[in-house]
């Protein structure tokens, strides 16, 4: 038997569909409102491509390793296309039904892609996601197809959360808060970081895997970093050990069906030195004045600009490293991002019910200077459609409560 006796799309409907975090119902409303999009906009189906919207659309939560994945969604139906490597567990995770393309020819997944298109004359796709080579592949397979950008419109329904995916979130930020008394647990003097860190994401699954009946656990992580480690907000753990007066970072990232929530604290291992204590003070100020800001209403662009003033009357806005805070929801250290809802001066966003984001200031001084190291507190706000705002980090903050003896 050769490669062209073999099939080039298969069905892998292996067992039954599993139930993720969201009802049928809660689907059922984001397709409901992405076809309304596409009907108002002449769009006959959507292709996407990115992690993130398929997750959001569909509840499969794909590993690429190489291979190209896709979720094709028209006013009929919805199908995810995903590689023979996954055997039947994009089909039990998908919110509509699922088709696999095998290996035996290398444009299959063209092939699939053409195959749930046929009739289509325009096209939604993720321009921000499509690359140059997928780009012109996709138009080869097919000819005359007009491309429609809708990342941003996608990013636009992504931001404003149902009660579900609040529910969802809240239970995350729960979780972090688990991971972070780990990690105060496990710090000591001549302790690595990575020992640190495995205590904190160890619990964190353990916790995960308490809260649902079923729960695919992969990607919760942990950063844990000490001394000049601590610059920066996303440096990886090391083999680094703690030593005693060391400033300490912790960020806990629960992953659960594909949604991200973050815990992020300054801590000290036994003392703070003076300047230590006056720099994690004053961000300790800036976080609480930011939570205060965020509220409906609230422009992004307005909430950096009130917070750069604290920095700069205490002479450390040259140490800020980034914006204030972000969307969260569908999103990973890898994968998506709500950019339209974060905290910086070139963000005019207004905040409105649904949205949840983070307050999360952070100033890094260099090595070598009085108090040097990076500082950075975070907590997870949620804008409820009374326009109150609920705070769902219950993790203490500040030097009374985090220097670890």
């Amino acid at each position: 038997m050769t490669s062209g006796d073999m099939a080039r799309l298969v069905e892998w409907h292996n067992g039954e569909k599993v139930s993720g975090p969201f009802s049928n119902a809660e689907m059922d409303r984001r397709q409901s409102t992405l076809r309304q999009h596409m009907a108002a906009n002449d769009i006959d189906a959507c292709l996407f491509t990115s992690i993130h919207n398929i997750g959001y659309f569909s509840g499969f939560i794909y590993c690429s390793f190489g291979r190209r994945y896709g979720f094709v969604v028209d006013q009929a139906k919805a199908t995810s296309i995903s590689a023979g490597i996954d055997g039947g567990q994009p089909h039990r995770m998908t919110h509509g039904t699922n088709i696999t393309y095998t290996d035996w020819r290398k444009d299959n997944f063209w092939h699939a892609v053409d195959s749930l298109t046929k009739g289509a004359k325009r096209l939604g796709v993720e321009f921000d996601h499509l690359s140059v080579d997928n780009k012109t592949q996709l138009e080869a397979a097919l000819p005359g197809v007009e491309l429609v950008d809708v990342s941003t419109d996608t990013m636009w329904m992504r931001t404003i959360k149902s009660a579900e995916e609040i529910d969802h979130i809240r239970i995350g930020a729960n979780v972090a808060d688990i991971g972070g008394a780990a990690v105060v647990e496990a710090i000591a003097a001549g302790v690595p970081e990575h020992e640190v860190a495995l205590a904190s994401t160890q619990a964190m699954v353990r916790e995960i895997a308490d809260r649902f009946e079923f729960a695919e656990l992969m990607d919760t992580w942990t950063w844990f970093q000490s001394g000049i480690n601590t610059d920066g907000a996303h440096n990886p753990v090391t083999t680094k050990k703690i030593e005693a007066g060391d400033i300490l970072s912790l960020n806990c990232f629960p992953m659960i069906f594909g949604y991200y929530t973050a815990l992020e604290r300054t801590l000290f291992c036994q003392s703070a030195s003076d300047e230590h204590l006056r720099l994690w003070n004053v961000n300790c100020d800036v976080h609480r004045r930011g939570l205060e800001l965020i509220k409906p209403g609230a422009r992004c662009m307005d909430i950096a600009t009130e917070l750069n003033e604290m920095y700069r009357q205490a002479d450390l806005l040259q140490y800020r490293s980034f914006g204030y805070g972000h969307s969260f929801g569908v999103l990973s250290h890898y994968y998506g991002r709500e950019a339209g809802v974060e905290l910086r001066e070139d963000i005019d966003t207004v905040l409105q019910p649904g949205m949840v984001v983070s307050m999360e200031p952070m100033i890094m001084v260099p090595e070598g200077q009085p108090g040097a190291g990076g500082y950075r507190e975070h907590d997870i706000l949620v804008i409820h459609e009374d326009n109150s705002v609920e705070n769902i980090t219950g993790f203490p903050f500040g030097p009374e409560h985090l220097i670890v003896e």
